[in-house]
């Protein structure tokens, strides 16, 4: 069974920085897509990093210049930098692929920030 586990987040000021992580496991021969995804209250959830198994990435326009999406295939392991972090990018962050018809999420992990 496929299980996708975050660690990260917490509470931040307006400018700082934090990082999310997101480990993989179970029965996997190849992930070719991972990503990350957040909520804020009364919104719809939104992409905002995605990354590709040979490492080509995209980003949501309100996290380009700002987040990094990274990952280390041999600990099946993507992670978020998230840098000069707005009141906006309060949310709870989910990591997500999907394998066939099958949509794996994370727990989620609540990144705060706030002045």
């Amino acid at each position: 069974q496929v299980q996708l586990v975050e660690s990260g987040g917490g509470l931040v000021q307006p400018g700082g920085c934090l990082s999310l992580s997101c480990v993989v496991s179970g029965s996997i021969f190849r992930i070719h897509f991972i990503g990350w995804y957040r909520q804020a209250p009364g919104k719809q959830r939104e992409l905002v990093a995605g990354i590709t198994s040979s490492g080509g990435t995209n980003y949501a326009d309100s996290a380009k210049g700002r987040f990094t999406i990274s990952r280390d295939n041999d600990k099946n392991t993507v992670y978020l930098q998230m840098n000069s972090l707005k009141l906006e990018d309060t949310a709870v962050y989910y990591c997500y692929t999907s394998i066939g018809s099958t949509n794996y999420w994370g727990q989620g992990a609540q990144v705060t920030v706030s002045a």
